[in-house]
């Protein structure tokens, strides 16, 4: 039975709704109090989903940097923290031009589709166990289902284009994608028969005394390439190539799609990084500190991790990404779901 609540948004309801019941008919209070709920858990997940795009942009940039022996940004604000705020403006102040051949309506329309399907799934996603937007007992389905519609999204992106490069990118990206969702499917499949549930808030309190990442080794390793490879972050970044598609299905995007662009990247890091820490790292688990201070510790851990990664290595050509993922990844996936049913259900 699929079972549906939101223990945050319930909690300022009620406190809301025994507010405005004195002053108003209890159905308009019902109404009003179900709608405030649900702005002020939107405003909050959108400060924080802000603040991470903010700050890992200003992170990544700094680290880079130093790991390349530059300063990064330095002279707009404090170590250049107000740096990535003027080129936002930069951005959105240029003129907003689409290109001739382009299917304007569909252009127009793509990028924002991909940014609210990523901000859907923060819904399902919890930070902590009672802010969370919608926790049902099929959540780690739905998330997985929202994001499996991104390789169509990404085809789109460049096909209405009109630009051949683009359309190009697009159709690598498409492949790369699709030839990892299987072994995505098994990795994630082998957690749900570790847990015994779909349930987020199930899957983090089963890991109370020892994260999934310590038992199932292969399935973590697994799960952390996918993820580069879901987030299309180096050495997976083929969408892209200097040499070869400038760059990619975002070359004929105006100025201010470039910024959503970037704002959707680094956000889709946020669930990348968030998604790992929930399945594989305990999630809020941790002693002494709040449960916000660990899953934060533990996506920030993971975040410069995957910056170091992008400093250190190079981009794969097509051929040998699709082979790491045919020949390797899905073998390997198999195998860590064997041993998931094994430890966790023949030998439980």
């Amino acid at each position: 039975m699929i079972a549906v609540s939101s223990s945050f948004i319930a909690s300022l309801y009620s406190a809301i709704y025994g507010y405005l019941i004195p002053y108003m008919p209890a159905i308009f209070a019902n109404v009003l109090s179900f709608l405030i709920s649900f702005v002020i858990f939107a405003v909050i997940l959108l400060i924080l989903i802000t603040l991470f795009v903010y700050l890992f942009g200003w992170g990544e940039r700094k680290i880079m940097g130093h790991m390349q022996s530059r300063h990064g940004p330095t002279y707009t604000g404090p170590f250049g923290i107000l740096q990535n705020m003027a080129d936002v403006v930069k951005l959105l102040l240029k003129e907003k031009i689409s290109p001739s051949n382009a299917d304007k309506p569909l252009f127009g329309l793509v990028l924002p589709t991909i940014y609210a399907l990523f901000i859907l799934a923060f819904a399902f996603i919890p930070i902590t166990s009672s802010f969370i937007g919608i926790n049902t007992t099929i959540g780690l389905i739905a998330v997985f289902l929202i994001l499996s519609f991104m390789p169509l999204m990404l085809f789109l992106a460049g096909w209405t284009s009109g630009n051949k490069f683009a359309s190009i990118s697009a159709q690598r990206s498409v492949i790369m994608l699709v030839s990892y969702e299987i072994p995505l499917i098994l990795v994630i499949a082998s957690v749900a028969i570790a847990a015994h549930s779909f349930s987020f808030i199930n899957i983090v309190n089963s890991q109370s005394h020892i994260w999934y990442a310590l038992v199932l080794p292969i399935g973590f390793v697994l799960f952390f390439i996918i993820m580069l490879a879901e987030l299309e972050r180096p050495p997976f970044d083929i969408r892209e190539a200097d040499n070869e598609l400038i760059a990619g299905w975002l070359t004929d995007v105006p100025a201010p799609y470039y910024g959503l662009a970037l704002f959707l990247d680094y956000t889709r890091m946020f669930v990348g990084t968030l998604l790992i820490a929930i399945l594989f790292l305990g999630g809020w688990n941790g002693p002494v500190l709040p449960q916000f201070a660990w899953i934060m510790i533990k996506v920030i851990i993971l975040t410069v991790f995957i910056i170091i990664i992008r400093a250190t290595t190079v981009r794969m050509t097509i051929r040998r990404l699709l082979r790491i993922g045919w020949l390797y990844l899905l073998p390997l996936s198999v195998i860590n779901l064997l041993a998931s049913y094994l430890i966790f259900v023949w030998f439980a």
